[in-house]
């Protein structure tokens, strides 16, 4: 059998999306809404996730599931990239903060939407894997680091937005604090078996509204 070509890859891009919004509508009540932005859902149509993924699993790629990337870890399914990326109701002009870079799925849809994404990833291997990935796609609003995500990146807060694609049981203090006023911080948030995709607003006063939302199981935060 030959391999898949672009069109046929575009193909199953548009399946995966049409399965989105199908997700999205059967939890509609517990999210509030029944459809993701319309900007979020071209940006899940653009970027090639089966680039995202070890060559093993690629024909999987635009199946709405978790797979693995190694060490452990998995690149989160579609659904869930897609929803987090919504939560955080992104601007072309704002700076976000991304914890957890993996191999750069999260980070390549971010930076369709935002001004410029600061990554930090634990993993010096998928780091440096992503970005040599993300540029070569062209994605010159990008900045990867390695370190411990908890820590964020205070040399280039305060951020517009974080993202934090790992789960501990309360959000980083640091990175609370190096959210900008007026600003949003999406994460799951809970022990092991208990995990809530968690929305926390921080009002022009610096006051902290959180709000939770549906079920999640995502890799522990790990801190060095």
């Amino acid at each position: 059998m030959k391999p898949m070509n672009e069109q046929h890859l575009a193909v199953l891009r548009r399946h995966m999306v049409e399965m989105i919004a199908i997700h999205t509508d059967l939890a509609s009540d517990e999210l509030g809404k029944a459809a993701l932005d319309e900007r979020v859902m071209a940006a899940m149509q653009r970027v090639p996730r089966h680039l995202f993924v070890p060559s093993s699993v690629a024909a999987y790629a635009y199946q709405d599931m978790p797979l693995p990337i190694g060490f452990d870890k998995t690149v989160s399914q579609p659904f869930i990239v897609a929803l987090m990326t919504d939560l955080l109701a992104l601007q072309p002009h704002e700076a976000v903060l991304e914890i957890g870079t993996g191999l750069g799925y999260q980070t390549a849809i971010l930076a369709e939407l935002a001004g410029h994404v600061w990554s930090v990833e634990i993993i010096e291997e998928f780091a440096s894997h992503a970005e040599a990935l993300l540029q070569g796609l062209g994605l010159s609003n990008i900045s990867i680091r390695v370190g411990d995500g908890s820590r964020g990146w205070p040399e280039h807060a305060p951020f517009d937005k974080i993202l934090v694609t790992v789960a501990a049981g309360r959000a980083p203090s640091a990175l609370l604090e190096q959210l900008k006023p007026g600003g949003r911080l999406v994460m799951p948030v809970g022990p092991e078996q208990g995990q809530l995709l968690t929305v926390i607003d921080k009002d022009s006063v610096g006051q902290l509204k959180t709000r939770k939302l549906i079920p999640v199981r995502f890799s522990r935060l790990e801190t060095v």
